[in-house]
């Protein structure tokens, strides 16, 4: 069996000369009403989003308030807010792409 047949024997489309340029034509068995999981991604990357904004708040001023004797010492403290702070910016970014691809899929639709 080559490459370009399917295991039932029809011969399969390569995307690139399939002749739709916006949709894919469909190759495996999935429903035709089957559409990605995009608000429960919207929520999690929300819940995600807050978390991470807290913990931010929090370990920035637990740091200010821990003398540099204490323990854990403000340098760990500040490196926990940073990284909740960097992971803050990819939950920001996620919800972006999901709510542009969400505005998509209802314009596309109607």
């Amino acid at each position: 069996m080559s490459r370009r047949h399917t295991q039932d024997g029809t011969a399969r489309v390569p995307r690139a000369r399939s002749g739709t340029s916006d949709r894919r034509e469909r190759t495996g068995t999935e429903p035709l009403t089957a559409r990605s999981p995009l608000k429960l991604r919207l929520v999690l990357g929300v819940i995600g989003l807050l978390v991470f904004v807290l913990g931010t708040v929090l370990f920035a001023l637990w740091a200010g308030a821990v003398r540099q004797q204490d323990v854990p010492d403000p340098t760990q403290l500040t490196v926990l807010a940073v990284i909740c702070g960097v992971l803050a910016l990819f939950a920001a970014a996620d919800l972006i792409v999901v709510l542009l691809r969400l505005t998509h899929e209802r314009t596309r639709r109607t």
